[in-house]
């Protein structure tokens, strides 16, 4: 039952051109407990944007008051190397949404690193990084993202 509250409980929209890094960051996703929802271009994220933009909860609404509203989306994932769209813009645009980003991309390309965090990527990391701890980075960030559920538990934030 603890594991339970735990439990992401939401999708996390992966844009992704590149068929092995798109399963690869879905298969973390789901390794750390929500939903992966493979994008792999812009029309697809502002699809998923609308949508979330009007399954979003009133706050304070509960949870389970959804009923049958689609799972709440997390956050979104942006591989930089995509071909296909533009990664920054798609950083810029889910974070405009109001959502988390993280984002993927070469570990010796600062100047892309730079451009996704100045647009709003809660951060950046190396494809060696997110390929060796993917869903343990993936479940910290989700960690972050959702309310403490634990009974007796006092404040969200991690050490």
């Amino acid at each position: 039952m603890a594991e339970e509250a735990l439990a992401p409980g939401g999708t996390v929209a992966v844009l992704a051109d590149d068929l092995i890094w798109a399963s690869r960051l879905v298969a973390a996703v789901e390794r750390a407990g929500a939903q992966g929802a493979r994008l792999s271009t812009e029309v697809q994220l502002e699809t998923v944007l609308m949508a979330h933009a009007e399954a979003e909860p009133v706050p304070g609404e509960a949870a389970l008051a959804q009923g049958d509203r689609p799972p709440r989306l997390l956050g979104v994932i942006v591989d930089l190397g995509g071909r296909s769209y533009d990664g920054t813009a798609a950083v810029a645009r889910a974070s405009a949404a109001r959502l988390r980003v993280i984002a993927v991309a070469q570990h010796d390309d600062q100047s892309t690193r730079k451009r996704a965090l100045d647009a709003g990527a809660q951060r950046v990391f190396s494809y060696a990084k997110l390929f060796t701890d993917g869903p343990q980075v993936i479940e910290r960030w989700l960690e972050a993202e959702r309310p403490v559920a634990r009974s007796g538990a006092v404040g969200g934030s991690r050490a």
